[in-house]
């Protein structure tokens, strides 16, 4: 079996860690495709890096659609086909009219966990404006939501299976841009990516409304490096590209900014 303790050594998310252990372990031993509850970012993360040198297991996850934040793993010895395909998942379309009251999707997953069930159970929210909201869900949830689900806010709203083709996915916005910077400081860099003085950044950062590959960074001084993902609470996400020194030894940094 795996070195569970080994892998669990370094960990944050000890406890979800520890449950994709388990279904990694089922999964060898009885050859089969077993996949997980859904997954938040820093988790997936830290699955990815524990697993991607392990060769008892191969995994793959799925959220639905490219872009997808939520996904479930799919785990399976290295010698069985793993397909996206084989990761369930069900797409709910939750219908109202919102014109006059609109629902944020804190308010969608607020309604949805009301009714019982847990968090893992559920992927990614796509809030349509004032028609309402799509979610991808576990499949054995729909028929549970679809007669559970009847109210959102003040708004009643009618919730039903649909294909995972009629999600309305849209792409996200983006600015590439590149600056000079002195150093590779988060301040620094979060600043010139998201147009923002550094003193209201290293603000942001302390208060803890950024993050860096999803983990919560409150020091302002955090060197961050290419390949990195910062977002920042109600600002989007920023990018770090290709880094490269000048002759003044400054740092040239590309970045992408999607809103």
């Amino acid at each position: 079996m795996l070195p569970r303790e080994e892998l669990l050594k370094r960990v944050e998310n000890r406890e979800e860690i520890a449950r994709v252990i388990d279904k990694a372990e089922q999964a060898i031993k009885n050859w089969e495709v077993v996949c997980t509850d859904f997954l938040s970012p820093p988790v997936i993360i830290e699955v990815t890096e524990i697993f991607q040198n392990l060769t008892e297991i191969e995994f793959l996850n799925w959220g639905g659609y490219p872009q997808a934040e939520r996904t479930r793993f799919g785990l399976a010895r290295p010698d069985i086909p793993l397909e996206k395909s084989q990761i369930e998942l069900a797409a709910l379309d939750i219908a109202g009219n919102f014109l006059f009251d609109t629902a944020t999707h804190r308010d969608f997953l607020g309604s949805i966990l009301g009714t019982g069930i847990t968090r893992d159970k559920v992927g990614d929210i796509l809030v349509l404006g004032e028609r309402g909201a799509q979610v991808i869900v576990v499949p054995e949830m729909v028929e549970f939501l679809e007669t559970a689900l009847t109210q959102v806010r003040s708004v009643a709203v009618k919730t039903q299976r649909i294909d995972l083709s009629e999600l309305k996915i849209r792409p996200p916005k983006k600015k590439e841009m590149t600056t000079v910077e002195a150093s590779m400081r988060l301040d620094a860099v979060a600043s010139a990516g998201f147009g923002m003085s550094r003193s209201k950044m290293a603000n942001m950062i302390s208060s803890g409304d950024v993050r860096v590959n999803w983990k919560d960074i409150t020091q302002a001084s955090h060197n961050v490096k290419a390949g990195d993902l910062i977002s920042v609470r109600g600002k989007g996400r920023l990018e770090v590209g290709e880094v490269s020194v000048t002759k003044k030894q400054r740092y040239r940094v590309d970045l992408v900014r999607y809103k």
